[in-house]
């Protein structure tokens, strides 16, 4: 079975991608595990066209990079999104991904697939103790695996975390939770 862990923070080596490297680590033990970081990625917002309404796929001269990212999700069984909290929800590097991924999005057809039975868990991370605000970041992962019909099968919320220092006193936390995985 093959796990893709995703750094959702334009920064590539911050208290995310520090969660990331816990979780591939772990996770690397018992499946094939591959980890993306979205800024990796260079693409366009979405124009908002729909013509991918109609094709199932994006016109946007760009749609390349996302099919190459959404190659990635069809040969994962499992997808871990890990995001930090910008201004209570997603950063914006993973919202126009989200945006981009519309030929995949089940509420039109004809639509892309994914491969059936894959299942998602959503880590939120965010430098204050509200951990409500978590719930939204979360929400927002969530919704994004529905529409793909990705199993929404897990979730965990860490609060005060700013730096990669705050991350080692979680780090049992981070493993428990990816023992359920």
């Amino acid at each position: 079975m093959k796990a893709l862990v995703i750094n959702c923070s334009p920064v590539r080596t911050g208290a995310t991608a520090e969660i990331v490297s816990i979780i591939c680590s772990e996770l690397g033990t018992r499946y094939d595990t591959k980890s993306i970081c979205i800024d990796d990625y260079s693409f366009a917002f979405c124009k908002g066209c729909r013509s991918c309404h109609k094709t199932a796929k994006c016109a946007m001269p760009d749609a390349a990079v996302i099919r190459e990212i959404m190659d990635e999700f069809d040969q994962a069984d499992i997808i871990v999104s890990v995001a930090p909290s910008y201004w209570a929800d997603i950063p914006g590097q993973f919202k126009a991904f989200i945006d981009r991924v519309t030929p995949w999005c089940n509420t039109h057809e004809p639509h892309a697939r994914l491969e059936p039975g894959k299942k998602g868990y959503a880590v939120a991370l965010r430098t204050g103790p509200n951990m409500p605000e978590l719930e939204r970041l979360i929400g927002s992962i969530e919704h994004f695996y529905g529409h793909l019909e990705i199993e929404c099968s897990g979730r965990l919320g860490l609060t005060s975390v700013e730096y990669k220092t705050d991350v080692e006193p979680r780090r049992t936390e981070i493993i428990k939770f990816c023992q359920g995985i």
